[in-house]
């Protein structure tokens, strides 16, 4: 994946040393242990750094990364430099019995017990602390034991997912790469036409051929020999300008064959970014997004309209844009009737289901998020809003509702509340409250279902088989490479039509 991540200024957040990566966690026990060994109290350090007394909690608490300004004060009271406070080893043995525990109980498993989280005050003796986190670790060996099949799949889609979440979903020299290609065929504006589709596959020096054979598990096929994408006469489910494009995107990036299926992932991403940052271009749709915000106005269904793209290009591109050039924290789903999570992302602290390996898809939804309401709602084709109060802040979502491959699925982009009065539906009655994980909230049913049927109920589970089978091998995960080999033999001496321009 591209390495380039926004950048802050020197005085927005602190910098470890050169190649360490900055752990909250470890920082603020760091502070703490050093603090207490100077027989300061909270509110000592607080006054000597000009702080409230609740920041620097928060600080030590591992809750919260300190301006660098504030770190230097931090250092100076404690008569030590920055770089001993951004060293990455815990301080002490108890302090690293302190953090493992911290870190197992942010966990989705600790957190779906429904047990309030342990605070190791100084009160509780280190062998105690020993054997909480020992449970804690043999619980997540007991889990990693049991996890679902495609497991190395699962943990490619966390951290693509992390990456994707640590650049805020932007990647410039993707957008330089589709703004490139655009000049090239001298596109001036407005809704990206099929005759510049054709143009910018000769610009990368292929030809367009629509066939009615292609293989059922491509999406495209292209012959690298004879330089031809070949492409259904109607891709079902998707915008026939966007296969075009996601194809061109490899080759635009300078993709080769995946070594694994991490690199698999990875490509397909950054293909998709291509495509849909061709069809919506970075400063059009900038200067669109800052016009509606403007006008408290920003509405995903305009952007579609616009840009002359489907709902989820729209609500995927505005991902991109949302954090970077509007400073917005967002999030993002598409999810089925059912609630099964296909795709996610959030920036914003929206907290989606996640199974021990941290993976989001295939997990169910909240019942209570919009992404479920919405299939009940009367205007479930159109815009659907909705504030969801939850454990961790109240979010404001718009999801709409548009046919797939598989059926319908729930397309959803949200903001936490302080950001929901830029959005035209924001003035919508509709709240839900979620308790997620708690089991209370969607995993357990009522207290009188649980006495009436428990024991007189046998529900035939449908699996969901894309999600859960083994992972297909092959250089394209899923692709039949014979197939494939047979539809090219067969295609090699034909000459298609071109594309329709």
């Amino acid at each position: 994946m591209l390495k380039n991540v926004r950048q802050t200024t020197p005085s927005e957040t602190a910098e470890p040393p050169a190649g360490v990566r900055l752990d909250i966690v470890t920082l603020g026990q760091r502070i703490r242990h050093l603090r207490r060994g100077r027989g300061m109290t909270l509110a000592q350090l607080a006054d000597a750094v000009g702080s409230a007394s609740s920041a620097l909690s928060m600080i030590e608490n591992g809750r919260r990364e300190p301006r660098l300004s504030l770190l230097q004060g931090i250092a100076a009271a404690l008569e030590v430099s920055v770089e001993d406070l951004l060293r990455p080893e815990p301080p002490s043995r108890r302090a690293s019995l302190e953090i493992a525990l911290e870190r197992a109980q942010r966990e989705s498993a600790f957190a779906s017990l429904g047990l309030p989280a342990l605070r190791p005050s100084p009160r509780i003796p280190t062998d105690v602390l020993e054997h909480v986190v020992a449970l804690h670790d043999e619980l997540r060996r007991r889990d990693a034991r049991f996890a679902a099949t495609p497991e190395a799949a699962r943990q490619a889609n966390v951290e693509l997912r992390r990456h994707m979440r640590s650049v805020d979903n932007y990647f410039p020299e993707i957008e330089q790469a589709a703004g490139q290609a655009l000049k090239a065929v001298n596109y001036t504006g407005g809704a990206l036409p099929q005759r510049l589709i054709s143009e910018l596959a000769a610009h990368f020096g292929f030809s367009l051929h629509n066939v009615t054979d292609l293989p059922q598990s491509t999406r495209s096929v292209t012959d690298l020999e004879h330089r031809r994408i070949f492409m259904p006469q109607q891709p079902h489910g998707h915008d026939p300008r966007y296969v075009v494009l996601q194809t061109l995107g490899h080759f635009a990036l300078g993709h080769t064959d995946p070594t694994d299926f991490a690199d698999f992932l990875r490509q397909r991403v950054e293909a998709n970014y291509f495509a849909a940052a061709t069809l919506v271009p970075e400063a059009a749709a900038v200067r669109f997004l800052t016009e509606a915000k403007r006008d408290r106005a920003i509405d995903i269904e305009d952007m579609r309209d616009v840009f002359a793209v489907s709902h989820e290009t729209a609500a995927h591109r505005f991902t991109n844009l949302a954090t970077r050039d509007l400073d917005l924290p967002v999030h993002f789903s598409r999810t089925d009737s059912s609630g099964t999570i296909y795709k996610a992302y959030e920036n914003d602290g929206l907290a989606f289901p996640t199974d021990m390996t941290g993976a989001i898809e295939g997990q169910v939804a909240c019942r209570e998020y919009s992404s479920r309401q919405v299939f009940t709602a009367p205007e479930r084709y159109g815009t659907y809003a909705q504030y969801t109060d939850t454990p961790g802040g109240t979010f404001f979502c718009t999801a709409h509702v548009q046919p797939g491959a598989g059926g319908e699925f729930a397309v959803c982009v949200g903001v936490p509340f302080q950001h929901a009065k830029w959005f035209r539906h924001s003035d919508t009655h509709r709240r839900r409250k979620s308790t997620c994980p708690a089991m209370a909230c969607c995993r357990r049913p009522p207290e009188e279902q649980l006495q009436r049927w428990s024991g007189r109920a046998w529900p035939s589970a449908k699996a969901h088989t894309h999600l859960l089978a083994a992972l297909p091998p092959g250089t394209f995960p899923g692709v039949d490479t014979t197939d494939v080999y047979t539809f090219l033999d067969r295609h090699t001496a034909t000459t298609d039509l071109v594309i329709d321009e």
